[in-house]
């Protein structure tokens, strides 16, 4: 049988690359060819986010691209996998009919098979986690996918209905992909969940991601371990110290806030408070732990006394990183159903206040670092700049901010020390020492 070459496309969250590394590894295993020209390609996966509006758009939108290769070059089949099936798979055969194959999030162990045969459809399978990836990232840092899921039912998230329940991967199975991971080379673990503060509770029934980081740096070589998505309510007092007091962990935090006032958060479904938010600030501004926070504002019935809370949090508190989202109407989550839904043009008018807090916020603080010397990943070049590119420990690949410095030479997922000269908006500007 002649080998069939493959181009994948992977949009959406960090999580969603790592489902994209496991299909990769999938296909590897069937014998298929990759290429990253469309144009060749025989095959093209396209590995979809549905979040909320403007990725669903942009998931149509790369799958009317992909279609129109049908036409005009070799291509004979195109898949669609990940959250757009699982979101509209009782109409998204008729939805989007130049599409070959759905292929849900619990079925990429068929995903061979499906291309092959033609299978319309798979969005009910029951896939067990895999510890097989082809990496897709820079090889110096790579994401950690702890558990599928989410049990937090947020009003304005459509997350548990198309990844359904919390699900916990058991310790074992992780320790044995991050020791695969380690082995690759791999300096910088990024873990990664719905929510990682959960993690443990469903298998064990207790919280383990104090005890998973600690089997991590006692197993395996990394020189960082990063933890994204926090919830408030979980970070404890135990996972702050290990935060702080371990020199191989990122002295940063990603806790997704949402709001700050109660009234909002509570018509949220969010489980923490006001008070409870500010008094864990408190703890990570004395441990000297980065954090980054996303925000949401028009959300059903917010007022404008309740958006001056959020106003003044982010004055007074400065998160390191924040990015700010007008919210978004999501058939099927009770938010939609609210009344007082917020017009669209006072929630662009609230989303751009915020950010203009958020930029003042961090020109300060870069200010306040010129002339100090930073350790400095270096990841990249910016040739129209003639400059090196890199980041902090305080920033995360992809979503946070860059540094751009000089230098003679530098290698690629090594650390140099960085004399800050001056900042361009969010991103730094220095010099190799």
């Amino acid at each position: 049988m002649k080998t069939k070459t493959v181009a994948i496309i992977s949009l959406g969250c960090d999580k969603n690359r790592v489902d994209t590394e496991n299909i990769l590894a999938r296909l590897s295993e069937g014998g298929f060819a990759f290429t990253d020209d469309m144009s060749e390609a025989e095959v093209i996966i396209i590995n979809t986010c549905a979040f909320i509006e403007a990725a669903q758009k942009e998931s149509i939108d790369t799958i009317f691209d992909a279609a129109k290769l049908k036409k005009a070059g070799k291509l004979e089949k195109l898949i669609v996998t990940g959250c757009l099936p699982m979101r509209y798979k009782e109409k998204i055969t008729e939805l989007l009919p130049e599409v070959d194959s759905f292929v849900g999030i619990n079925n990429y162990s068929e995903i061979c098979d499906i291309i092959l045969d033609g299978k319309k459809i798979a969005v009910d399978g029951k896939d067990a986690p895999t510890e097989k990836r082809i990496l897709s990232t820079p090889p110096h840092y790579s994401f950690l996918k702890i558990a599928e899921g989410c049990d937090n039912h947020c009003t304005y998230c459509a997350i548990p209905a198309i990844r359904g329940k919390y699900r916990s991967r058991t310790m074992e199975s992780l320790l044995k992909e991050a020791k695969f991971l380690d082995d690759c080379g791999v300096a910088e673990l990024i873990l990664v969940a719905q929510d990682v503060t959960n993690y443990g509770k469903d298998l064990y029934g207790e919280y383990k991601l104090t005890q998973l980081v600690k089997n991590l740096l006692a197993e395996c070589d990394f020189e960082k371990i990063r933890l994204l998505y926090c919830y408030p309510e979980l970070v404890s007092d135990e996972l702050i110290e290990l935060i702080a007091s371990e020199d191989r962990i990122a002295k940063y935090i990603d806790i997704p806030l949402q709001h700050i006032s109660d009234a909002v958060l509570k018509r949220m479904g969010r489980r923490s408070s006001k008070a409870q938010i500010e008094a864990l600030f408190g703890k990570l501004r004395e441990r000297n732990i980065a954090v980054r926070t996303t925000l949401i504002v028009g959300f059903p019935g917010e007022t404008e006394e309740q958006f001056a809370e959020l106003k003044e949090f982010v004055q007074k508190y400065k998160p390191d990183r924040l990015g700010v989202f007008a919210y978004s109407r999501e058939d099927g989550t009770p938010a939609a159903r609210m009344k007082e839904q917020i017009p669209t043009s006072v929630k662009r008018k609230r989303e751009r206040i915020i950010r203009e807090i958020a930029a003042a916020n961090a020109e300060q603080r870069n200010e306040s670092l010129v002339g100090k010397t930073l350790k400095v990943i270096y990841e990249n070049i910016d040739y129209d700049r003639n400059m090196f590119v890199g980041r902090t420990e305080w920033d995360a690949p992809d979503i946070d901010c860059l540094v751009y410095f000089t230098g003679s030479f530098a290698e690629v997922g090594h650390t140099y020390d960085v004399r800050i000269t001056g900042y361009d908006g969010y991103d730094l500007i220095g010099e190799m020492l």
